[in-house]
């Protein structure tokens, strides 16, 4: 089979979406995901531009009325998203494809107490496989960092932006998409309007004859469920474009044959080993426990997002989802939304659901989350530089000395929860490099220091 789609730009749309898929760490070369070698990456013989060199603000793409052709990016022909262009794209997402909004509701911004601290851009850590310290002010550039927030106790010590990016601005969060999901999921499941022990089928019928079907809800919220599904872009006969391609929001082709939508997609999926053995990172997992929350609750995820969570916590801006031709929400990697309120989000979870002395969401979902996932079914995944890891509800457990875990996303986004440090700290970036395992050796020992620096205090 070959890549299902002739057309140059429903292809350009269809790799956004691949890329936005996920964050995988593979192990050998022989093991490589999208996101590792993404088609928004350089020629490995050009020169990388540096953060400074590619700061968009150098090359005033999209200027004027209209802007000139040489400053016009496009998702027809798939500029937007090529590297140094997409560090501009990620805060204009809606400018190029079609979204629906999360509404913060009409009620005034929740007010972020400061005590900003300089301290933390001396603080030191030693980052993976070096020799020489690095400082946390001289990782930001080079992670490619378009925003970065820290809070501790509750308070805002650190807050910078970079580039494009803005206090009002929005920005691509990727696959952190993913762990807004599993949140939604793990509150209706302590709520018991959804029993994790219950086939997929039993919710959804038409998921019956696919591999979703006997797969448990706490499978599909792990990701253990044994799927023949590949995220590798390189190989053209990989699953991943079939569901790229029926997630994309423009017309079709006249002869295109697939499935329309990221639901009808789902239905297709064949069985591939067992459930409940494995972890794998695969994207249509997030998907499938989307069109879970829709079912049960009656609601897009956008809307259900809106209503239990952020309209709830004084959010400062919208946010909003990449949508298929259906109007059905990403959930596996079309969020987008402010820094600040990222933020907040990450405070409700630090804070076990709570938020400025009301419960917002159950503490019993956030307190499954942390207990984490299966480590032994997660060592036998392509993560081996994330050894003693887990994944539960869509949330990444480094099970480190604090219990620190994380939502993450391609290209450094990242939301990155501390209990012990009682610190939360959001990163929005635009890397050349889609996985995080480019910026992991940068990011995870330096998010570890400002901790115990923070924790110190």
């Amino acid at each position: 089979m070959n890549i299902p789609i002739n057309s140059v730009l429903i292809f350009a749309i269809a790799l956004f979406i691949v890329t936005a898929c996920g964050d995988s760490h593979p192990s050998s070369e022989q093991a490589v995901a999208p996101e590792e070698n993404s088609g928004t990456l350089h020629s490995q013989q050009e020169k990388v531009l540096s953060a400074e060199e590619s700061d968009p603000l150098h090359f005033g793409w999209m200027q004027g009325f209209p802007p000139s052709p040489e400053k016009r990016l496009s998702a027809a022909d798939g500029s937007f998203f090529r590297f140094p262009a997409l560090r501009w794209s990620v805060v204009h997402m809606r400018e190029f494809l079609p979204t629906v909004n999360v509404s913060r509701g009409i009620g005034p911004p929740s007010d972020l107490e400061y005590a900003l601290d300089p301290g933390i851009d001396k603080v030191e850590f030693l980052p993976w496989g070096e020799e020489a310290q690095m400082t946390w002010n001289e990782s930001l550039a080079k992670n490619y960092t378009d925003g970065i927030l820290i809070l501790h106790r509750g308070k805002v010590v650190y807050e910078k932006y970079f580039g494009e990016l803005t206090e009002t601005d929005v920005h691509a969060v990727m696959s952190v998409t993913k762990s807004f999901t599993g949140t939604l999921a793990s509150l209706l499941v302590a709520e018991d309007v959804i029993d994790e022990n219950a086939p997929m089928m039993e919710y959804i019928p038409e998921l019956s004859g696919s591999a979703f079907g006997d797969a448990t809800v706490r499978q599909v919220m792990d990701m253990t469920t044994g799927l023949a599904f590949s995220e590798d872009y390189t190989d053209p006969n990989a699953e991943i474009w079939t569901f790229s391609a029926a997630g994309n929001p423009l017309p079709k082709p006249a002869d295109y044959q697939g499935p329309v939508g990221y639901f009808e997609y789902l239905q297709t999926v064949r069985k591939e080993g067992e459930h409940g053995e494995d972890f794998g990172y695969k994207t249509v997992n997030s998907d499938a426990l989307g069109w879970l929350i829709s079912r049960v609750t009656g609601k897009k995820v956008s809307d259900y997002l809106s209503e239990r969570i952020w309209s709830r916590l004084g959010m400062e801006l919208d946010a909003y989802y990449q949508i298929d031709a259906l109007g059905i929400p990403f959930a596996g990697g079309g969020f987008n939304a402010g820094l600040r309120d990222l933020g907040r989000f990450g405070e409700l979870i630090r804070n076990h659901g709570a938020f400025q002395g009301e419960q917002i969401i159950p503490r019993e979902a956030v307190l499954d989350i942390e207990k984490g996932g299966d480590r032994e079914a997660f060592a036998r995944s392509l993560h081996a530089k994330l050894e003693g890891w887990s994944y539960r509800n869509m949330w990444w457990m480094t099970h480190n000395e604090h219990g620190a875990y994380a939502a993450r996303g391609v290209h450094g986004q990242t939301i990155y929860i501390d209990p012990e440090a009682e610190m939360v700290l959001v990163r929005l970036a635009s890397h050349p490099v889609a996985g995080n395992a480019a910026m992991d050796p940068y990011s995870l020992p330096a998010y570890h220091a400002v901790a115990k620096y923070l924790k110190r205090k």
